[in-house]
């Protein structure tokens, strides 16, 4: 049964910006809008329990039917039926390496599942040397098994760090699949993100079956195929833009998490720059957040937000219509952007209380899901206006 939990908050005028706090590092954003946008009017919401009981839950996605499919960190799928309740494990997944930020990570729906029954997920892989970030699909079956499951994406150059894997994985109507990776913790020295031949810290394009598409940026060049862009840090938040245009969102370190709209072969330029400091205070390699031949974020954070998932809303709400709804870890937030041209006008920040908010979704009528990152995880329906 749904509890009601929360709060219906009346609009108010807008705050000059969000309140959250001086920054850790001096830099001067390069635009207008690239960070501490103005604050939007509150929005009066509805929040109740959609589900409960999950192991902290990293990535959910809808299937027809009202039927959602939810990860568990630890190495378990579940289906969550349209009245809240929770399936067992679903059987057959792939080993995951489960230590650290490393596990079961994102889910995704086939385009096409009602005709292939197909299901994309990422997850920290262990191989010889440690683990990687590896993207699979599966068939789901009726009885809650799992076949035909093969890698589409196995990350070069393992580590037996247990960080920053990413990832996000959205599969295509024209057969392609994004990938999102992280730089597995290597910081601002000796890291492979500037080394277009490994994929530490990059945008992965593939085909649905692994192979190369021929329009990659990098086709050609030996170990990049698969690359879009690179200089990433740890994303782990990517969704379709309504013009359908790719953004991602990436962990900084102290200060410095990015909104990004990855253009093929761009270099976001982690770690040679960044808008955040070290977490030991220290200046991330030369203290630039500026250099030439690197893209500039669409926004950034400082503090940060930690991003998990987003989704862009297209739902009945007109005032959110197009807005960007992501999920925060620290301090916890639901965090809504207002776009425009593929700027950011205006953020609010709800749900402030709730805990880390690991992923987003959005409903075929409008229902915002959240996901509770704890070990006694759950899901929130949020409803606007």
């Amino acid at each position: 049964m749904r509890l009601a939990l929360l709060f219906a908050v009346l609009p108010t005028l807008a705050f000059a910006q969000v309140q959250q706090g001086p920054p850790n590092a001096g830099f001067a954003p390069a635009y207008a809008d690239q960070t501490r946008a103005a604050a939007l009017p509150t929005t009066a919401v509805a929040v109740t329990s959609f589900a409960t009981g999950l192991e902290r839950p990293w990535g959910i996605a809808a299937l027809p039917g009202g039927q959602f499919v939810v990860t568990e960190r630890p190495g378990r799928m579940r289906i969550i039926n349209a009245d809240g309740s929770v399936s067992g494990p679903l059987s057959g997944l792939p080993k995951v390496w489960d230590d650290g930020q490393g596990g079961l990570l994102d889910v995704a729906v086939s385009p096409d599942f009602a005709q292939n029954r197909l299901l994309f997920w990422t997850y920290s892989k262990p191989v010889s040397g440690g683990a990687v970030t590896a993207a699979a699909r599966g068939v789901l079956n009726a009885d809650g098994t799992f076949s035909d499951v093969q890698d589409i994406f196995v990350q070069s150059d393992p580590s037996q760090a247990g960080q920053h894997f990413g990832s996000r994985v959205i599969p295509m109507a024209d057969g392609t699949v994004w990938i999102t990776t992280g730089d597995r913790g290597a910081g601002d020295r000796g890291s492979l993100v500037q080394d277009i031949t490994t994929t530490h810290g990059k945008v992965i394009r593939v085909n649905a079956d692994g192979s190369v598409p021929a329009d990659n940026p990098f086709v050609g060049r030996d170990g990049a195929d698969q690359v879009w862009s690179l200089g990433h840090r740890n994303m782990q938040g990517a969704a379709m833009a309504p013009d359908g245009r790719l953004y991602t969102i990436e962990h900084g370190p102290r200060g410095g998490d990015e909104l990004n709209q990855p253009i093929a072969g761009g270099n976001y330029g982690w770690p040679d720059v960044s808008y955040g400091i070290n977490y030991r205070g220290s200046d991330v390699s030369s203290g630039i957040a500026v250099k030439d031949g690197t893209e500039q974020p669409v926004y950034y954070w400082d503090p940060v937000i930690a991003p998990g998932g987003m989704k862009f809303y297209d739902g009945p709400y007109i005032d959110w219509q197009g807005d960007l709804l992501i999920g925060s870890l620290n301090p916890g937030a639901l965090v809504r952007l207002k776009m425009e041209n593929g700027r950011v006008v205006g953020e609010e920040r709800l749900l402030t209380d709730v805990g880390r908010v690991r992923d987003v979704e959005v409903t075929a009528d409008g229902r915002v899901l959240v996901l509770i990152d704890d070990s006694d995880g759950s899901v929130l329906e949020v409803t606007p206006g």
